[in-house]
C-alpha cells in the first residue's frame, strides 16, 4: 500500500483525553478516532491490526476444531430472562424496546443466544461434543469508559462455547481452548499467564483469565503468583494462608467498654489502646440488594468484595453511606461492631476464628470494646473467607509467598456446567435413552482490546513497536527523496519485490521532508524499515532496520528479499 492512497492521519501533539501509552500511541498514530465517551472508529491501520489478529484467533480455534458462526447482537429479552441473568447482570447490559414494545437486548455475551440454537438442534450424545464460536461485536454500558478500547462501550470479541456429553469430555474441551489460547497469544507476541479467576455474572463452577503482565498504569488487575509451585490467581479470587498470626491466647477475658476519645481509624485505635492491629477487628457496613450487611475482617486486613458479594449471593453490593451507618448501629463512621447488632447479617471472615480477645467499635460514639469473642459475644451469621489476600500472604498449597504483578486481562475461560442448559432446556439423550443437561464452557478473546493490551509493552519514547505479526504492515519502505528519480526507481522495484513475495509493504511516497517520514515511522511502529537514500545507492545497497532496534544494516539491493525474511525470523 502506498501512504498517498492511504488515511494515516499522524498527530504530533499528546492528546489529552489519553491516560494510557497505548491509547495515546493509537489516536497519534492515526489509529483509531472518539466517536462518543467509549465509542472509537477503527481506521486504516487499526482495520488491518484488527484482521491480522483475528486470522490468528480463527486460525487457531479452526485448529482446535471449533466451527465458526456468526451470531446476532440484538437479542430478545425473553431468552436473558429464561436464563435467570436479566436482572442479574447488571447495569451495564444494554436495553433497548423496539416498535413493538418488546424488550431488547445488545449483547455483551452470547450465552443464552447459543444454548438457544442448541436446544432445537442437539438431541442425541451422537452429535456432541461441539465448539462453535464467533468474532463479532458485543456492547457493554461502562459507568466510566476510559483507555481507549481497553474498556469502550462497544468492542470486538471472540466468544466459543463448547458442549459436552460428560465431564471427561468437557475436560478434555476446556484444555484444547486453553492449549489455543496460549498459541494465539504466542503468535501475538504476547507472553500471558493463566490465572484463576471470579465467575462473576457469567456463573459456572470455576473460571481463569489469561492476562498480560505490564508494569505500566494499564495493569487493571493484581496478580499474586507463586514462584515455587505455579499458584496463580487475581485478588478477586486468590485464597492464601494466612503467615501473620497473632499470638494465641488461651484465657476468654471479660468484655469491658472502653473510651477512645478521637480515635475512629484502625492506627488511631490501635494507639490509643497500644495494641496489635491483628486483635482488631473491623466492622464494615455495606448495603446488599438494597438491606444491610455487616463485614468482619482482621484489622490488619481489607475486605475483598467479590468474595463478600459471592458468599450472599448479592446482584449488587455498595458501601453503606455515613447516614446509613449511623442509622443501623446508632453511631458515626469508626464506632461500628457486631456486639448488639439486630437485624442485621454479621459475615465474618475465617481468619477472625483464630481470634481471642480483640477490639471491635461499641456502636457508641468514641467507644470500642475490648475482650469480644465471637459466639460469646455476638453469633456470626456466616463465617467464610472475605479477605483480600496480599503479596507475601502464604500460597494457598505450599506456603511460599506470593508475590503481586499487575496484568491486563485478554481472555478468559468458563466452565459454565449446566447452568445455561438446565434453565433454557437444551438437553440430550445418552446411550441408555436418559436424558441429561449438555455440559457448557464458555471462552472468550478480546480482539480490539489485546492489539492495545500489546502497546503497553511494545513502544519507546518515539512511538509503536508492533509485534510482527499482528502490526498492519511489516514493512515500511522510505524513500527520502520523491523528486530522486534514482530513488523512486529502487523503492518501486523493491516494493514490486516485496508484494510478489507476499510480504506486505507500506511505500511512504510522500513529497514529505525525509525528518517527518521518519517520525511518522517510528510513531506508526511497522516492524522492520528500508531507506533509499543517494549514499547508500551510490554503493548499490539499501539501508534495513528493525524498528526495535537503532542500529540498521546496508544491503544489497537485489538481496532485500533474502534480509527482510532473515530479518523477520530475528524479530518477535
Amino acid at each position: 500500500m502506498r501512504w498517498s492512497q492511504t488515511y494515516i492521519p499522524t498527530l504530533r501533539e499528546k492528546q489529552s483525553e489519553a491516560e494510557l501509552v497505548s491509547h495515546q500511541l493509537l489516536l497519534r498514530g492515526g489509529y483509531i478516532r472518539k466517536l462518543s465517551s467509549g465509542i472509537y472508529l477503527y481506521l486504516p491501520l487499526m482495520q488491518r491490526v484488527i484482521h491480522k489478529f483475528s486470522n490468528i484467533v480463527r486460525e487457531e480455534m479452526n485448529r482446535a476444531g471449533a466451527l465458526e458462526i456468526t451470531m446476532s447482537v440484538l437479542c430478545p429479552a425473553e431468552i436473558w430472562q429464561e436464563s435467570g441473568r436479566y436482572n442479574t447482570v447488571g447495569k451495564e447490559q444494554m436495553r433497548l424496546t423496539d416498535r413493538h414494545n418488546h424488550e431488547m437486548v445488545l449483547c455483551g455475551t452470547h450465552e443464552e443466544t447459543v444454548t438457544t440454537l442448541i436446544r432445537g438442534e442437539i438431541k442425541s450424545y451422537r452429535q456432541l461434543p461441539l465448539n462453535l464460536y464467533q468474532i463479532q461485536v458485543k456492547f457493554r454500558d461502562e459507568i466510566r469508559p476510559r483507555f481507549g478500547l481497553m474498556r469502550g462501550r462497544e468492542f470486538i470479541m471472540k466468544d466459543a462455547y463448547s458442549f459436552d456429553a460428560t465431564e471427561e469430555s468437557f475436560k478434555e474441551s476446556y484444555q484444547k481452548m486453553v492449549d489455543a489460547y496460549f498459541r494465539i497469544f504466542n503468535r501475538a507476541g504476547l507472553d500471558v499467564v493463566k490465572v484463576e479467576s471470579d465467575t462473576g455474572a457469567m456463573g459456572g463452577k470455576a473460571a481463569h483469565e489469561f492476562m498480560f503482565l505490564v508494569d505500566t498504569n494499564a495493569g487493571e488487575e493484581t496478580i499474586l503468583i507463586c514462584q515455587k509451585c505455579g499458584y496463580s490467581a487475581n485478588v478477586e479470587k486468590a485464597i492464601f494462608r494466612d503467615l501473620e498470626k497473632p499470638a494465641a491466647e488461651n484465657e476468654l477475658k471479660e468484655m469491658e467498654t472502653v473510651d477512645t476519645p478521637n480515635a475512629s481509624s484502625i492506627e488511631e485505635v490501635t494507639a490509643f489502646l497500644k495494641v496489635d492491629s491483628r486483635k482488631l477487628v473491623k466492622t464494615l457496613l455495606y448495603i446488599a440488594d438494597d438491606k444491610p450487611i455487616a463485614a468482619l475482617v482482621r484489622g490488619d486486613r481489607e475486605v475483598n468484595e467479590i468474595k463478600l458479594k459471592n458468599s450472599i449471593n448479592a446482584i449488587e453490593l455498595r458501601m453503606a453511606t455515613p447516614e446509613e451507618i449511623e442509622q443501623h448501629t446508632g453511631a458515626p463512621v469508626g464506632f461500628s461492631g457486631p456486639v448488639g447488632l439486630k437485624n442485621i447479617p454479621i459475615i465474618t471472615d475465617s481468619l477472625i476464628m483464630d481470634l481471642k480477645n480483640f477490639v471491635v467499635g461499641a456502636n457508641a460514639f468514641e467507644k470500642h470494646l475490648v475482650n469480644v469473642n465471637m459466639k460469646r459475644d455476638f453469633q456470626p451469621t456466616k463465617v467464610v473467607d472475605i479477605t483480600l489476600a496480599e503479596a507475601d500472604d502464604g500460597c494457598p498449597h505450599c506456603g511460599n509467598k506470593l508475590i503481586a504483578q499487575k496484568g491486563i486481562e485478554v481472555g478468559n475461560t468458563f466452565m459454565l456446567g449446566t447452568k445455561y442448559s438446565e434453565a433454557l432446556g437444551a438437553k440430550f439423550l445418552d446411550d441408555q435413552g436418559e436424558e441429561h443437561p449438555i455440559i457448557m464452557g464458555s471462552y472468550g478473546i478480546g480482539i480490539t482490546r489485546t492489539p492495545q493490551a500489546a502497546l503497553e509493552k511494545y513502544y519507546d519514547e518515539k512511538g509503536i513497536i508492533w509485534p510482527k505479526n499482528i502490526a498492519p504492515y511489516l514493512v515500511e519502505l522510505i524513500p527520502i527523496s520523491m523528486d530522486n528519480s534514482n530513488q523512486v526507481e529502487t523503492a518501486d522495484k523493491i516494493y514490486k519485490m516485496l508484494i510478489e513475495a507476499n510480504i506486505d509493504v507500506l511505500y511512504d511516497d510522500r513529497h514529505e521532508r525525509a525528518g517527518v517520514k521518519f517520525n511518522d515511522a517510528d510513531l506508526v511502529g511497522i516492524p522492520i524499515r528500508i531507506t533509499i537514500g543517494d549514499k547508500s545507492l551510490k554503493q548499490g545497497k539499501i539501508e534495513i532496520k528493525a524498528r526495535c532496534e537503532k542500529e540498521f544494516s546496508l544491503v544489497d539491493v537485489d538481496n532485500t528479499l533474502e534480509a527482510v525474511k532473515q530479518l523477520t525470523k530475528k524479530i518477535k
